[in-house]
């Protein structure tokens, strides 16, 4: 059997190219390791700064295309199957969304150095209508920027790098076991927590909402969605728009006997239940997520347009 140094030096490009397009799927797959072992095959003589950066820039600028098309095909559903294999979904849905559409274009650049942001950047590109030129030449500067960051340290150390990979020989298999091991139990048991947590949080739904909200005390309803998305598509009507991290400042703004809604446009309801749980824990009692988000509440309002339309026509035509 090969060991972990042989595998690299006959099949180091190979290595990066497959570990980086993993990664950058979304898969867990951490490629730094990779780019930092490039490295330090390049620094040794064993491979050529343009075989390594090639590999990974490749690798990277594949996957990046699929998720912006994907992007551009499929538009928010997208996001939905990215923040189900999410270690933060709430994050996923909320700052990354946000951090992009605050900086645009040039946030792929620096995407591949925030969490959560690297996987969630090229379709978010795609379904805000980034020209495909404009995609590439921002993506493929900071493919450029990220994989020789990685590359260029190993190669700074490679020396050191060298004598640790010959010391670590020995202990590595069961080192990569154990890590593998403790991560995907670590992953599942966030995973179910946070399933389990959301899931059992009572929503409201849109009828009852639509209900409530002709009620003599009204719902207070707090829009939680990134305010650029919030702004470009209004929601509903009284909503007070408050981010997440306002909510957990100004919570005492709120009155604590009237019933509150949360709603969102994410996936599974999720940074709504984030919110509702937030409020619950300062002793909100009246609080729910809205089932179904921003979505639900629009095709309600258009059924019941249609509807009124439908009736018109038919008096008209009586």
């Amino acid at each position: 059997m090969e060991s972990l140094t042989d595998m690299l030096v006959h099949h180091g490009a190979l290595l990066l190219f497959g570990v980086v397009l993993a990664e950058q799927l979304g898969l867990p797959f951490p490629a730094l390791p990779l780019l930092v072992a490039g490295g330090v095959l390049v620094g040794t003589g064993h491979l050529a700064w343009s075989i390594a950066l090639g590999a990974a820039i490749l690798a990277t600028l594949m996957a990046d295309t699929i998720w912006y098309l994907a992007g551009q095909w499929r538009g928010r559903p997208v996001l939905s199957l990215l923040c189900r294999i999410a270690l933060e979904p709430d994050a996923c849905v909320r700052r990354t969304e946000d951090f992009f559409l605050r900086h645009g274009a040039k946030s792929l650049i620096v995407a591949k150095f925030i969490p959560g942001l690297s996987t969630i950047a090229p379709p978010l590109a795609g379904i805000v209508g980034l020209t495909v030129p404009l995609f590439l030449l921002y993506d493929t500067l900071g493919a450029l920027l990220w994989a020789g960051s990685g590359v260029g340290f190993g190669y700074a150390f490679s020396g050191q790098i060298e004598e640790a990979f010959a010391y670590s020989e020995q202990v590595m298999p069961a080192l990569l076991l154990t890590t593998v091991i403790l991560l995907a139990g670590f992953v599942s048991l966030k995973a179910w927590h946070r399933h389990r947590q959301l899931r059992r949080l009572p929503r409201m739904t849109v009828a009852e909402l639509a209900e409530k909200l002709t009620a003599a005390e009204p719902p207070v309803l707090i829009d939680v969605r990134p305010r650029a998305t919030a702004e470009a598509e209004p929601g509903i009507p009284s909503a007070v728009l408050m981010s997440l991290d306002e909510l957990a400042r100004r919570y005492q703004e709120f009155p604590r006997h009237r019933d509150v809604v949360v709603y969102c446009g994410c996936p599974a309801d999720v940074a709504s239940a984030q919110g509702a749980l937030l409020l619950q824990k300062k002793g909100f009692t009246r609080v729910w997520p809205l089932a179904g988000g921003i979505e639900a509440w629009r095709a309600i309002v258009t059924q019941n347009a249609e509807a009124a339309r439908d009736f018109e026509s038919q008096t008209v035509a009586a």
